[in-house]
């Protein structure tokens, strides 16, 4: 039997799927929220029948945490935060300010993806398992952020009287959904320019003056 070269394999299809129905999905749920997110308007939206919604994903949970988890890992080549290229440039980092704009850098790209999604979970945390999603989340990114500012803490120091907790907590808030959804979506700042600034206060409020 003669294959086809050109002719997509089983699993690419699949791929692309399931691709399109993460694509649909994201837009529902930022426009609609999690409860105003039907399986069928997915489904119709990425052209595929609702069962394959179901089949793929089996639940409207499962499907906002595989959203949550392609926006934070990123789409060609998943990886966590440390494993991505803007933590090695961290660690690499030849100074304080060079290793502040690095990460911030990389969470800038991260918050691009998923800050709206963000946003669409913590206000469904009534839901238990969609809290459920939110606290994994949340305690993940502690976990990555307190891991960076030990970095820079040991490389550089923080500013007196700052311990690493306080920092984390500070980097956590200022690195969040909330602050970014507000400058750049809602006061229509640049994503540059809200990363340049990011990096310039995060370095100030963290690191010897």
């Amino acid at each position: 039997m003669t294959v086809n070269p050109d002719r997509p394999t089983r699993r690419q299809r699949a791929q692309e799927t399931r691709r399109r129905l993460l694509d649909a999905a994201q837009v529902r749920f930022v426009e609609h929220g999690f409860a105003g997110t039907r399986m069928a308007d997915v489904a119709a939206d990425a052209s595929v029948a609702v069962q394959t919604v179901y089949f793929t994903f089996h639940t409207k949970v499962n499907l906002l945490d595989a959203c949550m988890a392609r926006a934070v890992m990123g789409e060609d080549e998943p990886l966590p935060p440390q494993e991505q290229p803007f933590w090695a440039a961290m660690l690499e980092a030849p100074s304080g300010a060079a290793a502040v704009h690095h990460f911030v850098e990389g969470v800038g790209a991260i918050l691009r993806r998923v800050a709206q999604l963000d946003q669409v979970v913590s206000a469904a945390t009534h839901d238990p398992d969609v809290a459920a999603i939110w606290t994994r989340g949340e305690a993940l990114r502690r976990s990555g952020f307190r891991e960076a500012v030990e970095h820079i803490n040991g490389r550089f120091g923080l500013r007196d009287g700052l311990d690493a907790e306080r920092a984390t907590d500070i980097l956590l808030v200022m690195g969040g959904h909330a602050v970014y959804c507000a400058l750049v979506h809602e006061s229509g700042w640049p994503h540059d320019d809200f990363v340049d600034w990011l990096a310039d206060a995060v370095a100030e409020m963290l690191l010897p003056g």
